[in-house]
């Protein structure tokens, strides 16, 4: 299905899809999940209208202002107060402030008429079937036909709350469920209702992907959906299989965490997170499902039952499986509960034989093997859980979903997994997972001993370039649906034209070339920074574009390995520091001012080296939640690969927009001098870390497809090398006597430190280029030499080392 997006003169964005057009959105309920729901609707340049009911009276408050139910601060004060505390939460529910004014407040008693104005209106009212069917008993009164009309229920079937509707209602009628908070958890269930229009479904699945950057998943109309279902299953269990094994909160999070590629939360401090009353209620309607032969597992395990009666829910209430307290010195404290006496002690490291055994293992999926072969109770637990959740998923197939992909979607994009439940068990293999469960007397469906009896020994296997699953009807592999578009590395590994340790240079076709970064946090190293410049020069050579991207988790690239620096300037070999920085400013630069155009494609941490990458591409495609700076000042630096140079050289070209060039240039200092990091892509653009032409993409499975298209595009309207250039403004000793002002005053007031005050002088004299009499323009190469020379001499002061031995021994910033 074909998508467009068009700008009308003065209705902001619209998302038109065939013969559907998205302008505005109503939400109806503003509460954690309606509230956020708005704010990523926002997020995307779509109006919305955010509606709750009328409080039944005025707070004592209000009384005491005089103020009664006719007033209009009272009607809205449950919109308003949920929306306030949207602005509030952290992590942000919006890319940038400024987008609130696209969301428009009102009540049903007031403002539901407007719904007729608006494409889609989405119910998240509290999750009762009685009140849910009475909203949509008003919302037909206003609602244009033909309007989407979606619920984001967590667990109600659509039959029964599209029972007694309109036709034209039930066609529209669909679930959305989106999982908070909703713009970071990429999963979108999409539930038809008996009666909804397939074109309903096909514009839900392909605006979700496009627009809204989600995984969409196609869900049948059953208890839990798919992630839920799942995802709860395996919640519980684990608390049950941690009980019977004596196992601490604080042992079976960190089994549970990263080290399983799922998010620190783990399992425990998950709970605590999303509330156990939530958990409970939703563990509460599983149980009752007759047709589930494993419905006992929902049954609530003995901690669960006992925090209930305890009213312990989580952060909600203060407490929960953790419990946050002061100490004597005022320092926050973590206790744990301890599962037997159910009294809260100090949180404890966790170590465990099996988790050592892992630590050399950076590659997730050769980790599992090793997981279940531990012989000791993490290796138990794995087993255990691992058995369990790989035999439940095989007997929900036709049940919740007629393929095994959807299934592990849904739980990889609802609780942040990196792997699904089937690819896991790809990772052990599947004839050791089915051994693994009949160990425990128990047996998979019998459709894995049919695939097996076939020959097929893999859910998933890739296949020119594109990753296929194991179809059981067909008994034959088929490529993902909606996945033709993706540009999946992983899927690429016969594309790879030139490897090191650290790094590969991948042909994605068309004539482009890909760097893909594979080092710790995709640092640059030596060999890195080998493979960045091979692959400029293969690129140059027989390609006709160059995209630098890669499908890590955990960050674009966080920097500079900074381990090499420390050795050379404890050395004191300032010959050799002096060199490596001369050499990654060439490198950086090259990206600019190579014959060929390059495409960053930036995403998650985009640091120190990473982000003046992105400032030296020709064009840039990021992720919407790219979080991007110039970090150095953290560790006693200025930014030398360009960076400092790059943000005077864009500050001197917002001098034509009219503001005091003062200010912008002031604004450029702030941003470094605080190592501030965007929260966004948009506020990386705000931060002029990202420019006007730069691109951001919703959804990250499509940036490097989207990249790969921006490059092609460059290529085919004439790329032309651009030039070094001479014409950047700097203010010289006016702007310098300017910070150094500021300077002083925020030392004197003991907001700064001594080296943070030298710090800061050094970098308001190369962004205003140095001991200038009047302001006048300067070479690109004035300001790399300015730069190198401040950040060479910061490499020879003790306290700069101290901060970046901190780093390196304690992965912990330093204020010295």
């Amino acid at each position: 299905m074909e998508a467009t997006l068009e700008k009308p003169k003065s209705e902001g964005w619209s998302f038109q899809t065939k013969n559907r057009t998205i302008r505005r959105v109503a939400v109806l309920g503003s509460g954690i999940m309606g509230s956020r729901i708005a704010a990523h609707f926002a997020n995307i340049g779509v109006d919305v209208l955010l509606l709750d009911i009328v409080p039944k009276e005025p707070s004592e408050v209000e009384q005491a202002k005089g103020l009664t139910t006719a007033s209009p601060a009272v009607r809205n004060r449950i919109v308003n107060d949920s929306f306030q505390a949207m602005l509030k939460a952290s992590p942000a529910s919006l890319y940038s402030p400024k987008f609130a004014d696209r969301i428009k407040l009102g009540n049903f008693d007031d403002n539901l008429k407007e719904i007729g104005a608006y494409d889609w209106v989405i119910e998240v009212v509290v999750e009762r079937l009685d009140i849910k069917r009475s909203v949509y008993e008003r919302v037909e009164q206003f609602r244009k036909p033909g309007t989407l009309i979606t619920s984001n229920t967590s667990g109600i079937p659509m039959h029964l709350l599209a029972e007694g509707r309109s036709d034209d209602f039930r066609r529209n009628f669909c679930g959305t469920h989106f999982f908070n908070p909703p713009r970071y958890l990429r999963l979108l269930e999409i539930i038809p209702g008996p009666d909804t229009d397939p074109a309903v479904v096909d514009f839900l699945m392909n605006y979700g992907d496009l627009y809204l950057g989600k995984t969409t998943v196609l869900c049948k109309d059953t208890p839990g959906f798919i992630a839920n279902r799942l995802g709860i299953q395996s919640l519980i269990q684990a608390i049950r299989v941690a009980e019977e094994l004596g196992l601490s909160v604080e042992e079976v999070d960190k089994l549970t965490g990263p080290v399983v590629g799922r998010p620190k939360s783990g399992t425990f401090r998950l709970s605590d997170v999303v509330g156990l009353d939530t958990t409970v209620n939703v563990a509460s309607n599983l149980v009752k499902m007759e047709h589930d032969e494993s419905r006992a597992s929902f049954e609530l395990p003995a901690s669960v039952k006992k925090l209930m009666e305890n009213k312990w829910l989580g952060d909600k209430t203060g407490q929960g499986y953790y419990k946050k307290t002061k100490d004597e010195k005022g320092q926050t404290l973590i206790l744990a509960l301890d599962l037997k006496t159910f009294e809260y002690k100090p949180s404890e490291k966790v170590k465990f034989a099996t988790l050592e055994s892992t630590k050399a293992i950076d590659n997730l999926k050769n980790r599992f093997p090793v997981l279940i072969a531990g012989k000791d109770k993490a290796g138990e637990f794995y087993r255990r859980t691992f058995a369990d959740g790989f035999r439940y998923a095989t007997y929900r197939i036709p049940e919740i979903s007629d393929e095994l992909y959807r299934i592990d979607a849904a739980i990889t994009a609802g609780f942040g997994w990196q792997m699904g439940l089937f690819e896991t068990w790809d990772a052990i293999g599947v004839k050791k997972g089915v051994e693994l469960i009949e160990s425990f007397g128990q047996k998979p469906a019998q459709w894995v001993y049919d695939m097996l009896d076939a020959g097929f020994d893999q859910f998933y296997k890739v296949e020119n370039g594109k990753r296929k699953y194991y179809d059981i009807p067909t008994k034959s592999y088929k490529v993902i649906p909606g996945t033709e578009a993706f540009t999946i590395l992983e899927n690429l590994s016969n594309n790879i034209v030139w490897k090191n340790a650290g790094a590969n240079i991948v042909d994605l076709g068309d004539g482009i070339l890909n760097v893909e970064f594979r080092s710790k946090m995709n640092t640059f190293g030596q060999e890195v920074s080998e493979a960045l410049n091979k692959g400029i020069s293969l690129a140059e050579k027989d390609f006709r574009g160059l995209v630098v991207g890669n499908d890590s988790t955990e960050a674009f690239s966080a920097g500079a390995n900074l381990a090499t620096l420390f050795m050379f300037a404890v050395e004191q070999e300032f010959d050799e520091v002096n060199l490596m920085i001369a050499q990654f400013q060439k490198l950086i630069t090259r990206l600019r001012y190579s014959s060929i155009p390059v495409v960053v494609a930036p995403h998650t941490l985009t640091l120190g080296g990473g982000c003046e990458a992105v400032l030296h591409a020709d064009r840039v495609v990021a992720h919407a939640e790219s979080y991007i700076g110039l970090v150095e000042v953290g560790v006693g630096l200025i930014p030398a690969g360009g960076g400092t140079k790059e943000m005077a050289a864009r500050a001197s070209d917002l001098y034509q927009t009219g503001d005091p060039e003062l200010n912008i240039v002031q604004n450029v200092f702030m941003n470094i001098a605080t190592a501030k990091v965007s929260t966004s892509a948009q506020e990386a653009r705000e931060m002029n870390y990202l420019r006007s032409t730069d691109q951001i993409v919703l959804n990250r499975s499509r940036l490097l497809a989207e990249a790969k298209q921006a490059a092609i595009e460059l290529a085919e309207n004439g790329y032309t090398q651009p030039k070094p250039r001479t014409d950047i403004k700097v203010q010289g000793k006016t702007g310098i006597a300017l910070f150094k002002a500021g300077i002083t005053a925020m030392h004197m007031g003991r907001y700064i430190s001594d080296h943070d005050r030298k710090i800061a002088d050094k970098l308001a004299y190369v962004i205003c280029g140095g001991d200038l009499s009047t302001p006048q323009t300067v070479s690109e190469q004035y300001l790399l030499d300015l730069e190198r020379e401040a950040f060479l001499s910061l490499t020879g002061e003790k306290k700069t080392l101290e901060r970046i031995q901190s780093l390196l021994t304690g992965g912990k910033a330093l204020r010295n």
